[in-house]
């Protein structure tokens, strides 16, 4: 116990952390992407496509064919245990080296009841654009393995645990004619913080003769890597990454989910002076005010609330979150007072319910 205090004392005594470039951006070209595939799992329990499923009879064929057992659908008509698949296999952002292993998403292509028991048959993997069939090339990944359902509600579908490995290498790439891209997480995009970051990396790292970062637009800033550092530009990367960038104000917005009843507030959102009525939003008062006591406590009641709290022509939504607060407004009502405030005008921000902006 002698040790907890100073502990506490040092946790509290640490400075708060800035936000680094890297927390609101990423570097363009380290992106996901996909492999895809079509393949046939064996071993169903009676639950397969069915012989007189062509699609998924004809490519067993060929494949017994391949190894040296030739054989016609017409021989395959009483089979069961075969179900055609759709492959997926999801390329992570920082790409991906020969020999690395990734999960793959199998699902269902024809008449089967289920995949479950099954294992994928031993199928290449091609990119997000295949190639041209007069135009072969090596597979990137090959996949094969037992098929696990994750859904029990949904046999059709299940995925082969780090089934896909990979053949080829495919790595992120991020750097163009001695440039790179940071390209802002959405919630973060806006001129201003684009700007922001520019003149950081700018101070940081120019010279002040060289302009080595501009923002194009909203979301983007391209930045070129001094020519020292071109050879090795891993340490300069990650000097822009890790540049503290100053808090700034906010875009008022304020996004609604209708479905959980939440309300989040960003920027210094304004309200118009306004008076608002609402059913279920009451304010109680007693004239002359007694003496509270534990069990005469003061109640107070009214059924309007006025907000323009600092007297100059507005006041701020937090306000009227404090009101909603003290008069225990249900979530559905203070959603449809928050709408029609931005419907009436009386809302200064973006109202974003559900995903989509009003």
């Amino acid at each position: 116990m002698r040790y907890l205090i100073p502990l506490i004392v040092l946790v509290l005594a640490q400075p708060a952390l800035a936000v680094k470039v890297a927390d609101i951006t990423r570097i363009g070209g380290q992106r996901t992407n996909v492999m895809t595939g079509v393949g046939l799992v064996y071993g169903l329990k009676g639950s397969g496509d069915g012989g007189d499923f062509m699609p998924a009879i004809k490519p067993l064929a060929a494949m017994l064919s391949r190894f040296s057992n030739p054989t016609m659908p017409i021989d395959l008509k009483n089979a069961k245990n075969v179900a055609i698949v759709s492959l997926i296999a999801t390329i992570p952002s920082n790409g991906v080296r020969d020999g690395d292993h990734l999960d793959v998403r199998v699902i269902s292509l024809g008449a089967a009841n289920s995949l479950r028991g099954g294992y994928l048959f031993v199928t290449p993997m091609q990119g997000p654009m295949p190639e041209p069939s007069n135009q072969p090339r090596l597979p990137l990944a090959l996949c094969e393995g037992p098929i696990v359902i994750e859904d029990p509600t949904n046999p059709l579908t299940g995925v082969v645990k780090g089934g896909c490995v990979m053949e080829a290498d495919l790595p992120a790439r991020a750097i163009q004619e001695g440039r790179f891209e940071l390209i802002l997480e959405e919630p973060s995009a806006s001129w201003t913080v684009a700007s922001t970051i520019a003149k950081v990396i700018n101070d940081a790292e120019g010279d002040g003769a060289e302009i080595l970062a501009v923002a194009v637009d909203a979301k983007n800033i391209i930045v070129t890597i001094p020519a020292a550092d071109r050879q090795r530009p891993d340490s300069f990367i990650s000097r822009v990454q890790r540049l503290p960038v100053p808090q700034l104000p906010t875009e008022a917005r304020v996004i609604v989910n209708e479905k959980t009843g939440t309300i989040i507030v960003t920027g210094d959102v304004e309200i118009s002076p306004v008076v608002i009525s609402h059913k279920g939003l009451t304010i109680s008062t007693i004239d002359p005010k007694p003496i509270p006591t534990p069990r005469t406590p003061i109640t107070t009641q009214k059924d309007v609330v006025a907000m323009d709290t600092t007297q100059q022509g507005g006041a701020k939504l937090q306000d009227l979150a404090l009101a909603f607060d003290q008069l225990k407004v249900p979530p559905d009502d203070r959603i449809a007072i928050v709408k029609e405030l931005h419907r009436t005008g009386k809302l200064h921000a973006k109202l974003i319910v559900n995903g989509v902006e009003r």
